[in-house]
């Protein structure tokens, strides 16, 4: 969608879905009350004949309509500068700024900028300032630095600090060392797509293949304690096999998994791909910057060590055939055919 022009087919299912992140792409013009609002809108879902589509808010004032008082459509762009001026100041800070510095910066309430900005980024301020400084730590350690002076570098005070505020994963040595120190529990368990090997350590998912066996999880965590899944983790996978069964349902799964800044990127990119629908590696590439690395993107793909969880098997090529898949295409398809069913 661009420019004055709205794919109404794909606009009608963001509404239908309240999807957020079509929020600033179009608006939904309800003819029946006279108003209009962002994709995703909480009030109730108007008759598809009473809807009209426009690109811009101006577009719908001008053909008569208002502004949703709930959802408040024509407030999209300020939000927007405003998440933007918020992760400027965190990204530019040496030490992370409070949340009310933030909001004055912002020009709204911290519970407001909280809201809008979690809506843009899926993370609160604070949230977003610590995934900021672990993913620094981590290029640090990509680019052959040691553990102290990526953390120090990255801006923490104290390694403690980061100990503390690291919620990605595995500590740095740690990722860097084939889990040495850190207990995965695992179990393999039938479903409809075959044997699932699933793992886990305390802070979320770790694994999550097919047709694999403890010896593949060994070469994942060589230094790792693996231990078989007991009590303490059968609801936890137990949510895993209900995502597979029906994989294109929204999840709040916890996940312990650690790439470069480059594959993560990558991985975020695949979580925004709608269900049921595919994205080529070109497409990939290019709507995280890096349109000529079409080839790393694919290695990403295959680097990812959570099935389904990060949905890899929505990527095809440039053709629109299948491509590779770790696990088969015969799996892949499935997948695919459980998101359009």
């Amino acid at each position: 969608m661009s420019g004055n022009i709205v794919d109404e087919a794909r606009a009608w299912t963001a509404v239908q879905k309240r999807d957020r992140s079509f929020d600033g792409q179009f608006v939904t013009g309800v003819l029946s009350t006279g108003i209009y609002c962002r994709p995703s809108c909480a009030a109730r879902h108007p008759k598809r004949e009473n809807v009209r589509f426009f690109a811009r808010a101006e577009q719908a004032e001008a053909a008569g309509l208002r502004a949703c008082l709930r959802c408040r459509p024509n407030d999209v762009a300020r939000d927007e500068a405003a998440v933007k001026r918020v992760i400027d100041a965190i990204r530019s800070a040496e030490t992370a700024p409070r949340l009310d510095e933030l909001a004055a910066l912002a020009g709204y309430s911290s519970s407001h900028l909280q809201r809008i900005f979690k809506r843009a980024t899926g993370l609160s301020p604070a949230a977003y300032g610590r995934a900021l400084r672990s993913e620094r730590v981590k290029k640090a350690l990509d680019g052959g630095g040691t553990v102290t002076g990526a953390i120090y570098d990255a801006g923490y005070g104290s390694a403690s600090r980061f100990y503390e505020e690291d919620k990605m994963g595995m500590k740095p040595g740690v990722w860097k060392n084939g889990g040495a120190g850190v207990t995965v529990h695992w179990s393999i368990i039938d479903t409809s797509l075959g044997a699932m090997m699933v793992a886990a350590t305390d802070k979320g998912i770790c694994c999550l293949s097919f047709n694999e066996d403890e010896t593949a999880l060994r070469k994942r965590f060589p230094k790792a304690d693996l231990q078989r899944g007991g009590a303490a983790f059968s609801e936890l996978f137990a949510q895993v096999v209900r995502q597979v069964e029906r994989p294109g349902r929204p999840h709040n799964i916890p996940l312990d998994v650690q790439g470069t800044a480059f594959q993560e990127a990558v991985w975020q990119e695949l979580r925004k791909i709608p269900e049921g629908e595919t994205r080529s590696y070109a497409d990939i590439a290019a709507a995280i910057g890096k349109p000529k690395a079409v080839r790393a993107v694919g290695s990403a793909n295959g680097a990812n060590n959570v099935a389904v969880l990060i949905p890899c098997h929505r990527v095809v090529r440039s053709d629109g055939t299948m491509g590779g898949y770790a696990y088969g295409a015969e799996i892949k398809q499935k997948l695919l055919e459980k998101e359009r069913g």
